[in-house]
């Protein structure tokens, strides 16, 4: 388990998210992106709940914006290092973002994003 502050965490996020080139991100809609403490089962680093990109049509205004969760608590809890923290903060809003896009969990592992 690995001890850091939410607001060094919080920074993690954010250096997660200007990783991520902005082709690609200028492409991302109606989606906000929150730190969590706990999952709602254990061992969730991330959760997307939403509509994604891809099944958007016509109808679709006046929404709530689309949600990321990111657990902190339970990834500090699953890494022995800060820079498993830092790779597991990659890995998780990488993962996340994909979901927002419409790519599946299968895909994903294909992949290699877990």
């Amino acid at each position: 388990m690995v001890e850091l502050s939410r607001e060094r965490f919080e920074g993690l996020v954010g250096d997660a998210l200007d990783a991520i080139p902005s082709d690609l991100t200028q492409f991302m809609d109606n989606v906000v992106i929150t730190l969590a403490d706990a999952p709602p089962e254990p061992g969730l680093l991330g959760l997307y709940e939403g509509i994604p990109l891809t099944e958007r049509g016509d109808g679709y205004a006046g929404v709530l914006p689309d949600q990321i969760f990111i657990y902190w608590l339970e990834i500090c809890a699953i890494c022995d290092t800060p820079e498993q923290v830092v790779e597991e903060v990659r890995i998780t809003v990488v993962h996340e973002i994909a979901h927002h896009f419409g790519i599946e969990d299968a895909r994903l592992r294909e992949l290699g994003w877990g």
